[in-house]
């Protein structure tokens, strides 16, 4: 039997004893050449168009797929509005998505999309198509995007507090958020590389500069202390300030590259999660293998975890829709 019997085969069984499993099966490298073959070109297009004059929104959309994989798989559900008839909550407003950026970029890129070939891509699609080229045209790694994705119907906020990891999280937190999404230590240390670029708010690491464990006035201990000092007295001047922006990757954050890492060796990662991947040896040694290796390498092997990352309980086939509009599911 030739290779198509046996992926005939495989389809088959996957249909008969439906195996959430075969669902990656689906997802292709162009996905859309037949039925909307300009798609991923209208993408480049308007991120190569774009990007360039608001370089920042690069490390945002790339955060947004994250947020959008880990809740319900990658399906677009971040994307979903309140909506007055439901009374329903939708990731949007958690806590962990309210600093989030980008949505009104996708909306962009889904009215191009849509001009050329309605109701053809997913939201879900552009959102992992927009991130990996957003990232190339900073200078960043490109990697492959397998397409195919449907769009989810349904968005929770109480989903997003639940699995999306906090920047307080510890090393135990990590590795069972990972696992639980079928991503492992390897892939936990090259997806927080992402880190590498873009910034963030004070309170997501606040905690550590003035009431660390709870206690008030209480520094994190594995935090730099000259590191501390300089958040404080420049940055994050109070707790309650929500307003200062940071940068995760000081001196480096609109580059894509080994820095973050070695800022993190030197117990000068921002937030408790970067921290955490310096308190187990297999993340550390992770981490010491990419500072000692070269960018190319890193590249390459952040590329495959963003790969995998996109893979998270995708919807396929007849699952769920392919939204008209970004923000809300269909009629």
């Amino acid at each position: 039997m030739d290779k198509f019997g046996y992926l005939g085969n495989f389809l088959l069984f996957c249909i008969l004893l439906g195996i959430v499993g075969c669902s990656h099966a689906q997802l292709q490298l162009n996905f859309y050449a037949k039925s909307c073959p300009q798609a991923e070109k209208i993408i480049e297009d308007y991120v190569q168009k774009h990007i360039p004059n608001a370089p920042s929104l690069a490390a945002a959309l790339l955060r947004l797929q994250f947020h959008d994989c880990f809740v319900r798989g990658c399906d677009g559900s971040v994307l979903l509005n309140f909506t007055s008839s439901t009374k329903n909550q939708t990731e949007k407003v958690a806590v962990p998505n309210q600093t989030l950026k980008g949505f009104s970029f996708i909306d962009g890129v889904k009215k191009a999309v849509e001009a050329e070939c309605p109701g053809v891509v997913s939201c879900a699609d552009i959102v992992a198509l927009v991130a990996r080229d957003s990232v190339v045209v900073t200078g960043g790694p490109y990697w492959n995007v397998p397409t195919g994705r449907r769009d989810g119907r349904i968005s929770n906020a109480s989903e997003a507090l639940a699995n999306i990891p906090p920047p307080t999280s510890n090393f135990s937190s990590l590795q069972t958020s990972f696992a639980s999404k079928g991503l492992d230590l390897k892939d936990l240390v090259l997806l927080s590389g992402a880190h590498t670029i873009g910034v963030s708010h004070c309170p997501s690491f606040s905690s550590r500069l003035y009431n660390f464990t709870g206690v008030w006035g209480k520094q994190d201990p594995s935090l730099d202390s000259e590191y501390a000092a300089n958040l404080k007295t420049k940055k994050c001047k109070s707790i309650i300030d929500n307003t200062t922006i940071v940068e995760m990757d000081p001196g480096s954050a609109g580059k894509f590259d080994l820095s973050y890492f070695k800022l993190v060796l030197k117990r000068k990662g921002l937030f408790q999660s970067d921290a955490a991947l310096t308190t187990s040896a297999t993340t550390k040694s992770y981490i010491n293998q990419l500072v000692q290796g070269s960018l190319k390498q890193f590249n390459a092997e952040f590329g495959q975890a963003m790969e995998k990352m996109g893979r998270i309980e995708v919807k396929t086939g007849s699952a769920g829709e392919i939204r008209k509009h970004c923000a809300v599911v269909n009629n």
